[in-house]
């Protein structure tokens, strides 16, 4: 029992529990609602796009299933990783016991790994389709999509489990109390994760998108060029396509890199990646926040997503035969 007249114990029927930091009850309450309100905006808007692309037949095909996968790794980060995160840091507790302390961080880099991946072949598809549509049109299929994806998500799960592979065996093994959970990352671990799950994807996705820019102004400048001798009014058309284009590409590689560049800045700082670091809660909710925003920037930019919503808030998406529904 604690008897020192300092701060509240976790367990305070265990003399091994870790001390609580309690919080002023306007900061708890505050950081609650905006806890609650982040992961069920996260949960939404996946949801949104899961049921849209499952629903309707004319969505099935490649680059929807990776973008269907995507959400389904994003809508578990908002339905179980965000709240237990959420938890941790506000309780300055681990009251979930061992074995959670085990799976949740598992559990967690297996879902931002296979959303990296998910990214990684979007952008592949999108080189694909636009480089070389000949290619695209004979030799992806959805059966191939599908395929990629079970792959992505099994490399994930067997890399995660090499990388955890010591936490996962023993994860009181840092802990200096009951009621802590600490995962600790070698300096060389991280950097080899800093790598493998970031310099590489977001090279290969920066290097693929910037082919994928240069090519689509190319091909906007001649339609614009052709449409000029039919039609003067056509030009702005062009030109502004040409500027969503960017605008478009720009958001996708500058949210990735500004969620994914602080988590691994103790790799690049020389330091082992633990949870016990002072500064790691803002890290991973930096990085957190990026699986709330992927559906707005892979899904609300398409005009098939907003038609979607718009069937399913006013329930039509109930009625008979709205699978076949055209709604691109």
């Amino acid at each position: 029992m604690d008897s020192t007249g300092g701060p509240p114990l976790c367990f305070p029927d265990l003399n091994s529990s870790c001390r609580r930091l309690p919080k002023p009850r306007s900061e708890t309450a505050l950081l609650y609602t905006l806890l609650a309100f982040v992961s069920l905006l996260t949960v939404t808007l996946n949801l949104l796009v899961i049921i849209s692309i499952s629903h309707f037949r004319q969505l099935h095909t490649p680059t929807n299933a990776l973008l269907l996968s995507l959400a389904v790794s994003d809508l578990v980060v908002g339905l179980l990783v965000m709240p237990i995160e959420g938890l941790r840091y506000m309780e300055t507790c681990w009251l979930l016991g061992g074995l959670m302390c085990a799976l949740t961080p598992y559990v967690s880099y297996c879902l931002f790994s296979a959303s990296v991946g998910n990214m990684v072949l979007i952008s592949i598809d999108r080189y694909l389709a636009i480089c070389d549509p000949l290619l695209y049109a004979t030799k992806i299929t959805l059966y191939r999509a599908k395929i990629s994806i079970c792959v992505c998500w099994a490399c994930s799960l067997v890399y995660n489990g090499c990388i955890l592979m010591g936490h996962l065996g023993r994860p009181d093994r840092f802990s200096t109390c009951h009621g802590e959970c600490v995962v600790v990352i070698s300096h060389i671990s991280g950097t080899l994760d800093l790598f493998i799950t970031f310099v590489g994807p977001c090279t290969v996705m920066v290097v693929l998108y910037m082919r994928v820019f240069v090519v689509a102004m190319s091909q906007l400048r001649v339609i614009r060029l052709q449409t000029a001798a039919t039609s003067v009014a056509a030009a702005p058309t062009a030109k502004k396509s040409e500027t969503k284009a960017a605008r478009t590409l720009g958001i996708v590689i500058a949210v990735f890199l500004m969620c994914f560049c602080p988590y691994y800045y103790p790799s690049l700082a020389g330091e082992d990646t633990s949870t016990s670091l002072s500064y790691f809660a803002v890290l991973s909710w930096i990085m957190l926040l990026n699986s709330c925003a992927n559906p707005v920037i892979y899904a609300l930019f398409y005009p098939w997503f907003r038609e979607a919503i718009r069937l399913i808030f006013t329930l039509r998406i109930l009625q008979p035969h709205t699978r076949l529904v055209r709604i691109l």
